[in-house]
């Protein structure tokens, strides 16, 4: 069986390299190759991947915060335009309790005080469904926090983050903007520029992102095998 995960893409070569690394964490705790394919400004795609390898069963995890165009558009239209009989597509990484736990040890990673006013900054979509992911996290994230986190967009929506940083400036708190991106990109950088007092890093390879992607993997696994052990299938248990 084939693993492969899916991202955005970015013109960056740091973003590129840091979807490379955290497949290869991924990888490393699965004991198996994780190959990587993007659906926008750069390849290999998924369907040129797939396409490679028509007869051999695939599971993809699409590496997205939240639904949106790419999850529910784009990259069935690529499974589709592959030719591939046998592709298992898990839901997004988010929203999801272990990404909130990644965010907060972001937050703490930044300097990040209880008194701070927080924002969580996405990309943006314009996919309701999308939204309510992104709102849900949010909540997630007050509710761990113990205070309100505004949510605010760096691209597609409102608020941008720049104009809901001001908003909390006006207030005289203390601005942390935490970044609910996977990867440096034009966005992150965005996000760096937005006014903020601190910024968080990017998801990225945190530890609990690797451990959330390898789960995806492990569970559409075991539901397509289930009579199989995982360690015969390749898998380490953990």
């Amino acid at each position: 069986m084939s693993l492969l995960l899916v991202a955005h893409g970015t013109r960056k070569q740091r973003g590129v390299s840091l979807i490379g690394d955290l497949a290869a964490q991924v990888s490393s705790v699965l004991d198996r190759p994780v190959r990587v394919a993007f659906v926008d400004v750069l390849g290999p795609t998924p369907a040129e991947l797939l396409g490679a390898t028509p007869d051999r069963a695939t599971v993809l995890v699409p590496a997205f915060l939240a639904r949106g165009y790419h999850v529910t558009h784009d990259i069935p239209a690529h499974v589709a335009a592959s030719g591939h009989s046998d592709v298992t597509v898990t839901r997004a990484l988010g929203p999801d309790p272990q990404l909130v736990r990644v965010l907060v040890d972001r937050l703490i990673e930044s300097g990040w005080r209880p008194d701070d006013s927080v924002i969580l900054a996405a990309a943006g979509t314009s996919d309701p469904e999308a939204m309510r992911d992104l709102h849900t996290t949010a909540t997630w994230l007050s509710a761990t926090l113990g205070s309100r986190v505004e949510l605010a967009f760096a691209a597609t929506g409102e608020p941008r983050v720049a104009d809901a940083v001001a908003a909390l400036r006006g207030r005289g708190a203390r601005v942390v903007v935490a970044s609910y991106l996977l990867s440096e990109g034009l966005f992150q950088d965005r996000l760096r520029d937005s006014g903020a007092d601190l910024v968080t890093a990017p998801l990225g390879t945190h530890p609990g992102v690797t451990r959330l992607i390898a789960s995806r993997f492990q569970r559409a696994c075991a539901r397509l095998a289930p009579w199989q052990p995982l360690a015969e299938s390749g898998m380490r248990r953990h």
